[in-house]
């Protein structure tokens, strides 16, 4: 039912952005003061999305002025974030045709800035900032005098007290209460249209007459989770991104599993979404999977020398290296790359990020590591130390056997030409279909003997 129930909220938000967007028309944006006076965003849902061409920051440590080139004027919504400080733009979806490189370093009050899908009908921009401040002005300009339109943000220095004063609580987004009206919306829209299709149609079911239900899927549901996504990079290299080396392998062992017709295949992202990590727990959650496999790519920073090969983690208390424990709070802290987590977080759920190590769900876990493990090493180099353990609240989905992944170093040359291989990719994708079948198999065999 909660699946269900997702399912008509997403349709809700995409019937109401869409006729957000009939109704708001190319109307300028006017100038606006503050973040708390920026317009709300008004995510778009045509195919033929807002092109975003090119970026830029000039400006010092006292004054800095983001642009923004767009082929058309849209709408949206600026906002300050505290520890660490950060601003956060939402705007409706955006094709994103940088230079290679944007953002990665920055100029004044901005360290560094990203970018990308975080919902669908949503995107998102994060500016790491050098320290406190606020947004004095943020405005849309028409295009004029040969220069495309152009979301601006300027930006002021300010001290720490101010800029927690400016945390107010309507600058924060309200996407949530809209998707609820949404979804009520097409509830009602359905309800409307069934009273009015009354009259049966050729080859439909006679009404009053009961029909077969369809029967459930007993197979097991295996979770693919391909880390990152949207305004979340990952690591990169080379022009490569981890969020896009993960999702394409990812996509191409859910097509090798789901050929075998044994497997329900569930993917917590398609496309280049960013998905909060409570939300990648709730899918396994709420989808009753047997088996959550994390995708992920590593990258060592130069200082700390160089690293090679596949890495397996699993859950645990504490992690059994200090590789590990990086890694760990690397990856625990990934929400705060996407600015705030724009999806609603019950205790419930709170809980199970906090203490998720069931006895029964480790030693699956344990044993899926291994027989993934002895596969995997026929066929793919593996680190000096292939099997780890570290507390990753990705990792802790409920009753479910979980592993993370890292197929390798993107910060190694090797690894890197690895994970650009389609040929290498195809040979690891072989080999964790058959750990998944000996691990289905061995629990079929022990529940038999039960």
């Amino acid at each position: 039912m909660a699946g269900c129930a997702i399912h008509r909220v997403l349709l809700g938000y995409a019937l109401l952005c869409a006729a957000a967007l009939l109704c708001s028309g190319t109307a300028a944006v006017s100038a606006t003061e503050g973040p708390s006076q920026n317009l709300a965003a008004g995510p778009a849902v045509a195919a033929n999305f807002p092109v975003a061409s090119d970026a830029r920051l000039a400006g010092d440590r006292k004054q800095t002025r983001f642009v923004l080139d767009l082929d058309r004027p849209i709408q949206f919504r600026a906002f300050t974030l505290a520890d660490p400080y950060r601003v956060v733009v939402d705007v409706p979806q955006v094709d994103f045709q940088l230079p290679t490189e944007t953002g990665s370093s920055g100029r004044g009050l901005v360290k560094a800035f990203r970018y990308g899908l975080v919902m669908p009908g949503g995107s998102r921009l994060v500016f790491d900032l050098a320290g406190p401040a606020r947004i004095a002005k943020s405005y849309m300009l028409e295009a004029a005098n040969g220069q495309p339109p152009r979301l601006v943000l300027e930006l002021e220095q300010v001290d720490r007290t101010s800029f927690v004063q400016a945390l107010a609580a309507d600058s924060r987004p309200q996407l949530r209460p809209a998707i609820a009206d949404a979804a009520d919306s097409v509830a009602a829209a359905t309800t409307a249209v069934a009273s009015k299709s009354a009259a049966p149609t050729p080859g439909a079911p006679t009404p009053g007459i009961a029909t077969p239900a369809a029967q459930p899927d007993a197979r097991p549901v295996v979770v693919i989770d391909p880390g990152h996504g949207g305004v979340d990079n990952g690591t990169q290299s080379g022009g490569e991104t981890e969020k896009d080396l993960v999702l394409g392998f990812a996509l191409a062992l859910r097509d090798r599993i789901e050929k075998s017709g044994k497997y329900s295949v569930v993917m917590t992202r398609e496309d280049d979404t960013f998905i909060p990590l409570a939300d990648r727990v709730k899918i396994a959650r709420n989808q009753s999977a047997a088996l959550f496999v994390s995708i992920h790519a590593d990258a060592l920073p130069r200082h700390e020398g160089d690293a090679q090969g596949a890495t397996i983690y699993t859950l645990s208390d504490r992690a059994s290296d200090a590789e590990a424990e990086r890694l760990a709070e690397a990856e625990n802290k990934a929400d705060a790359i996407g600015g705030v987590n724009l999806t609603e977080e019950p205790t419930e759920v709170a809980d199970i990020l906090i203490d998720l190590a069931r006895r029964e769900t480790r030693t699956f876990s344990n044993r899926f590591a291994r027989l993934l493990m002895g596969q995997m090493k026929t066929t793919a180099r593996m680190h000096k130390r292939p099997l780890k353990s570290a507390g990753f609240k990705v990792l802790k989905a409920p009753d479910v056997p979980s592993v993370l992944v890292e197929l390798g170093y993107v910060s190694n040359k090797d690894d890197l030409e690895h994970l650009v291989s389609e040929a290498w990719r195809s040979r690891i994708v072989g080999s964790m279909a058959q750990a998944i079948d000996a691990f289905f198999a061995k629990r079929v065999a022990k529940a038999t003997a039960n």
